[in-house]
């Protein structure tokens, strides 16, 4: 007696299988299986990707405007701290640009500058915490499209950091630069006819590089806003009725 079986039967392949009979499905096919994305989604994952700004340009630009800014301040306050009462200024544009060392308590235009240390420091703290917070969020829902933002939220982010680093370190941010000109006196003029008690002057409150930096960030800031609601107007009217 043989111990050796028959030979199995050959398994049926997809040749063998009649015409029209559905194939047997596989792990890939089956609702719970492992599935790979296609090729179009994964464009348009890339696609994603590369709409968002680069977080490189925003740190490098933020930082340069921050060293730009503390350099500045170092720079005047150890040349213009040496300067006599009697002769306090550089004049670079005569009867209208010079620096001028000074210490600003305050905020813009001396807000809060007369109030206590226990009122003004955590207020200011908590304002440029925030603002810090917000521009870094929104530049994080950015598009590569909106190019005056990607530009203006680091500038002010940095102009930001220069003025907080000031106010922990001294309390009071280092202002000098000290501008006059004749359409500031006209401009304080009108404004001193709708507020009693407004002082007229040609003098422009004394700044410094960061709020320079400020400035132009939000100017690029509305800059995007205005430009959005025009594309998004120009969208809307290029839109077949329906």
């Amino acid at each position: 007696m043989s111990d050796s079986h028959p030979p199995a039967p050959p398994a049926p392949s997809e040749e063998a299988q009649p015409l029209g009979a559905p194939l047997a499905p596989t792990a890939s096919d089956s609702p719970a299986g492992p599935s790979s994305p296609t090729v179009e989604e994964r464009r348009a994952e890339l696609a994603a990707l590369a709409a968002r700004p680069s977080y490189l340009f925003f740190g490098v630009l933020a930082s340069l405007t921050l060293a730009a800014d503390i350099g500045s301040k170092a720079w005047a306050e150890l040349t213009l701290s040496q300067r006599t009462l009697l002769d306090p200024s550089i004049v670079v544009i005569k009867d209208h640009l010079f620096f001028t060392l000074a210490y600003n308590r305050g905020g813009a235009w001396g807000l809060l500058q007369n109030e206590s240390e226990n009122l003004r420091r955590p207020f200011f703290l908590i304002v440029s915490a925030l603002a810090i917070a917000f521009i870094v969020s929104l530049y994080h829902r950015l598009t590569t499209q909106q190019r005056a933002l990607q530009w203006g939220l680091p500038l002010v982010l940095g102009g930001a950091l220069g003025n907080l680093s000031d106010r922990i370190t001294r309390s009071s941010v280092i202002d000098f630069i000290d501008y006059r000109a004749v359409w500031v006196e006209k401009m304080n003029a009108a404004v001193a006819k709708l507020y009693t008690g407004w002082s007229v002057t040609d003098h422009w409150p004394t700044f410094n590089v960061a709020d320079i930096a400020i400035c132009i960030g939000v100017g690029l800031m509305a800059v995007d806003m205005v430009t959005s609601k025009r594309g998004a107007a120009a969208t809307r009217q290029s839109r077949p009725a329906t």
